[in-house]
């Protein structure tokens, strides 16, 4: 079996802190929220010119370094894996005038600084098998080392559609080192020292100048990808997806709001449990101050620009920590908001193996939020490619206070949002609300709280009657677009028929 990674099973949960036009269209309902088939037959304007990293692959002994939380066989979906040194001048940004909560903000080039910093590629090995999507990641720190949140949530929807998958080391502190947001009870021994120190041998050539330049880096290792170069395996990509979770969303904000109006870099933004502020601008040899920030001005996204935005929420990112309420926004053309019931920011799925090694004072949370994020990435991605939005989905219900809170029924199941089988045939109450303990990773992880015996058998006559009705919701799930078809068995085994009696 190829692992990815080098056994960090759990700091991906380091990362759960937190454009075409198209002329033509897919049908409606479940057939097109399954079906990419169809391509873009409109033109788009030259993109801005600027530099393109230097690409040179890494040869050096041993393997890439990742905080993964999943083990994948890449060689049984037909994919390589491959890591590069990106190097160049990346330049930083200040900005022109205020930057409001509107997201219309106007950047200007500042500093300049010279870098080298890795990427990491998952391709198919046959370049012909590709799609010609590549979804871009920006590599999640909040654990003090770079983590592959998005990959851990969507893998299996990126290997079967034949996507390419790029992770970027964007930030500072994944390459030098530094503080620790969120911590975890495992691979301590790693955390916070960055690539450099943890394999000196492979990596002590990278230098990164701060995370005021992570913005240009991760836009001249997009040119890099369109350049038809070894990341693609010479081929020529057509759809350039910038995705992040956590950390990285918010770092997606300030790059949507404030540098994909200069550079036009991406063709689409799969934004994925965001804060309602962006990440800040700081000076050379700096890292951005994401605790410091959340207590900033909400900011949404601007309304001017061609490429969507998909913004995929868990319930506990919407007035958890994260507080996402503040930033609502109202669906349009170019953006879609998804609010998960029942779901958290960080959860057992993101967590792996070593979720049984967490103690929360209860179960944390066992949603599955990935199997929305599969049908909200091709959504995003059949919505760059012919121009076919993704469904409008409910918002979660609030309360009216102030900070607001979730409207639950009678067993404490959050109202509202995005439904899933687990959720509306429940036999758990699965939720964003922390258990007792108070740490921050805790607060994260939300929670999975069984229901009573006697409650079960109000709510089901029989295990078959049960079965019947997740089934029914299942099928709900898909037809409504929040659930792909080829998600379906992945979402039946969560089912626990064998939790009621009868």
């Amino acid at each position: 079996m190829m692992q990815v990674g080098r056994g960090v099973t759990s700091l991906a949960v380091a990362g759960a802190l937190l454009v075409g036009s198209a002329c033509t269209t897919t049908p409606s309902g479940d057939s097109a929220a399954n079906d990419t088939s169809a391509t873009t037959v409109s033109t788009r304007p030259p993109r801005p010119a600027g530099p393109a990293a230097g690409l040179s692959e890494i040869t050096a002994p041993g393997k890439p370094f990742i905080g993964a939380a999943t083990t994948v066989d890449l060689a049984a979906a037909g994919y390589v894996e491959q890591e590069f040194v990106a190097e160049g001048v990346a330049t930083s940004y200040t900005p022109t005038s205020p930057l409001t909560g509107d997201g219309m903000w106007a950047l200007a080039p500042d500093g300049r600084a010279p870098y080298r910093s890795r990427v990491l590629v998952r391709r198919s090995a046959e370049a012909t098998d590709s799609s010609g999507t590549v979804v871009v990641e920006w590599l999640n720190v909040s654990g003090g080392l770079d983590a592959d949140v998005e990959w851990t949530s969507l893998h299996e929807e990126i290997t079967r559609q034949g996507h390419t998958w790029v992770g970027v080391s964007a930030q500072r502190i994944g390459v030098e080192g530094g503080p620790v947001l969120v911590k975890t009870p495992t691979a301590s021994d790693v955390t916070g020292k960055g690539l450099k120190a943890i394999d000196p041998a492979r990596y002590a050539t990278l230098a990164h100048p701060g995370d005021g330049f992570s913005f240009d880096i991760y836009t001249q290792v997009a040119r890099a990808i369109r350049a038809r170069g070894p990341m693609t395996d010479g081929l020529e990509p057509t759809r350039l997806l910038a995705a992040g979770e956590s950390q990285s969303a918010i770092a997606l904000t300030t790059y949507y709001n404030g540098v994909q109006p200069l550079t036009d870099a991406f063709d689409g933004f799969f934004v994925h449990s965001r804060s309602a502020v962006a990440l800040g601008l700081v000076g050379p040899g700096e890292s951005a101050d994401l605790a410091g920030a959340i207590s900033s001005d909400p900011v949404r996204f601007r309304t001017d620009l061609d490429a969507p935005v998909m913004n995929l929420q868990a319930e506990a990112d919407v007035n958890g920590v994260l507080r996402s309420v503040a930033a609502r926004q109202p669906d349009t053309d170019r953006f879609r908001l998804w609010e998960v019931a029942g779901t958290s920011h960080a959860d057992a799925h993101i967590l792996g193996p070593t979720a049984e090694l967490i103690d929360c004072g209860v179960p944390i949370n066992d949603g599955p939020l990935h199997i929305v994020a599969k049908a909200a990435l091709r959504s995003l991605d059949r919505w760059v490619t012919t121009g076919d939005a993704p469904p409008t989905a409910p918002l979660l219900e609030l309360t009216t206070d102030q900070p607001p809170a979730n409207v639950r029924d009678g067993d404490g199941i959050a109202l509202g949002g995005v439904r899933t089988p687990p959720v509306d045939v429940p036999v758990d109450v699965l939720s964003g609300q922390p258990g007792p303990d108070p740490t921050l990773l805790c607060i994260l992880l939300g929670s999975t709280v069984p229901l009573p015996v006697d409650r079960l058998a109000e709510l089901y006559p029989s295990s078959a009657e049960y079965q019947q009705r997740y089934d029914a919701a299942t099928n709900g799930s898909i037809e409504s677009g929040f659930v792909l078809d080829d998600d379906r068995a992945a979402l039946t085994g969560y089912s626990q028929a064998n939790r009621v009696n009868g």
